[in-house]
């Protein structure tokens, strides 16, 4: 399992469901931000992970064409509380693959450690138990949200 088979996955499971969406969120938005996270967890339930589809600021529940292409917050094994490799090889591929990105430790407290990636249109967090995509998914996001489901997650 990759990333981007994943992200395909609810991709087309939220583009079929788009007609009542649309329509729940005309009547109330919560019960359509209900049925968006309802999506997003059956498919991670198949995946054994937990999917998470945000909406940050206000007004991007409305941009229907981006729904599972940027803002995804992915759970994978809440246990964990390190990574399997050292950060400094995380942050040196976020550097190969984003020419302008400034990497820092995150979290690192109680023997738990991260990594968050900031670039000009977003930034990335990554923990040994979840990530955190807060952009869209260009070539390079997906690029290296794939590396680390095989080199941090194991989840190849």
């Amino acid at each position: 399992m990759s990333f981007s088979s994943i992200v395909k996955e609810l991709q087309d499971k939220l583009k079929s469901n788009l007609p009542q969406i649309r329509f729940l969120l005309k009547k109330n938005p919560a019960i359509a931000y209900s049925k968006i996270t309802e999506i997003g967890f059956a498919v991670g339930k198949k995946h054994n992970i937990k999917l998470i589809v945000n909406f940050p600021q206000e007004g991007k529940i409305e941009n229907f064409e981006m729904y599972g292409k940027q803002d995804l917050s992915i759970i994978i094994d809440q246990t964990k509380t390190n990574f399997p490799i050292s950060r400094e090889i995380i942050k040196e591929k976020a550097k190969e693959l984003f020419t302008d990105s400034k990497t820092e430790d995150a979290y690192m407290y109680e023997g738990k450690e991260g990594v968050k990636v900031f670039f000009e249109k977003g930034r990335i967090d990554i923990l040994p138990h979840s990530l955190h995509i807060w952009c869209e998914f260009t070539k390079s996001v997906t690029e290296f949200c794939d590396w680390l489901f095989v080199n941090v997650y194991k989840l190849d």
